[in-house]
């Protein structure tokens, strides 16, 4: 992975940087957070690790900024002056995970394993809809006025507009966007070929931008955005779902998407489970971080507290189903590793 390490102790960057390049990682260091958010600017990194504790801006401060300028960059604080108070309020407001000082390299090893699991929980299907098919049933179902934007174009309709998309202007599709629903209080948007978009322009700001239309549609009509998933990686094709699904899906979707989250939800298939028992399938030894990521599920409505113990509710059941058998999708070729349910015997003849 792509990894930013930023800590004003110059001799601790420089030995984190050796053990995660000798991990096989391609690592960057810096001193400071603007020199970091300098370097954000310049390169794209899959993971920043930061301390909280330094000279004029804070751990924090980076934080807020990556989440806002770089969503799809993970943020793992180290702190050793912090409380774990702190820690947890940067989990809150985005961070992945935290590690103290002084910390086992093992610990970090761990925390990008999990921040492997979870860039790759989501992948796209290779099944595919048609955005002018869905614009124009949008448009026959008479509830929307429809605007589609892109390439190749349905047939003007009744209640379909239909215009190009310069992927060279994010600033003009949203604009675009909001006169079109300004203009239709029932408007509905759909937008094909997002993948031009990615080549014009960076990921974060495609996402932004997309953000940015799907608030404006919201409470109007639905937004759809078609792309090919064959022309962009994974990791884009999830970030174009999460800008554009609601806020509700875009909170199952991060629950589910946490390996942490992940291990507990496994674990409550079997039925309802204590603290100590979440904590054990979860794998990790810290009340205080089981106790955020046990709230993450509660918040989603996935699971509920009752008494001394958690159980799911009907749509963690429901959504634990859906994990369930993603676990046993097949490989995408014969050298990938897959766990499978044996099928029914043969009836005898």
């Amino acid at each position: 992975m792509r990894l930013l390490v930023v800590d004003d102790d110059r001799v601790f960057r420089e030995e984190m940087a050796d053990l995660l390049r000798d991990d096989g990682h391609t690592v960057t260091v810096e001193g400071s957070v603007p020199k970091a958010i300098e370097r954000l600017e310049a390169d794209a990194f899959d993971v920043v690790l930061t301390d909280l504790k330094m000279p004029r801006h804070s751990g924090l401060e980076l934080l807020r900024e990556v989440r806002a300028r770089w969503p799809r960059t993970f943020v793992v604080v180290i702190t050793g002056f912090a409380t774990v108070d702190t820690a947890l309020d940067a989990m809150k407001q985005g961070a992945f995970d935290y590690v103290r000082k002084p910390f086992r390299i093992e610990q970090i090893r761990e925390t990008l394993r999990l921040v492997a699991q979870e860039r790759e929980f989501d992948a796209p299907s290779d099944a595919q809809r048609d955005p002018a098919r869905e614009a124009r049933s949008l448009a026959e179902g008479g509830q929307h006025e429809v605007l589609f934007l892109g390439e190749p174009a349905p047939d003007p309709t009744p209640h379909l507009t239909v215009g190009p998309l310069d992927p060279s202007d994010l600033a003009g599709l949203t604009e675009r966007c909001a006169q079109f629903v300004e203009e239709h209080p029932n408007g509905a948007v759909v937008i094909a070929g997002a993948e031009r978009l990615l080549a014009a322009h960076r990921l974060e700001d495609v996402v932004a931008a997309l953000g940015r239309v799907r608030e404006t549609v919201q409470g109007h009509g639905p937004l759809r955005v078609g792309f090919n998933p064959r022309r962009l990686g994974p990791s884009e094709a999830v970030a174009l779902g999460a800008s554009v699904s609601s806020e509700e899906t875009h909170r199952t979707l991060e629950a589910f998407a946490n390996p942490i989250r992940r291990q507990v939800l496994s674990r409550l298939m079997d039925g309802p489970a204590t603290f100590a028992e979440a904590m054990r399938a979860a794998g990790i030894d810290d009340s205080p971080k089981l106790s955020f990521h046990l709230r993450k599920l509660v918040d989603a409505g996935l699971i509920r507290h009752d008494a001394e113990t958690y159980r799911l509710t009907a749509r963690g059941e429901a959504g634990t189903r859906l994990l369930r058998d993603a676990m046993f999708l097949p490989p995408e070729n014969d050298a990938s590793n897959l766990a499978f349910p044996r099928g029914r015997p043969r009836a005898p003849d």
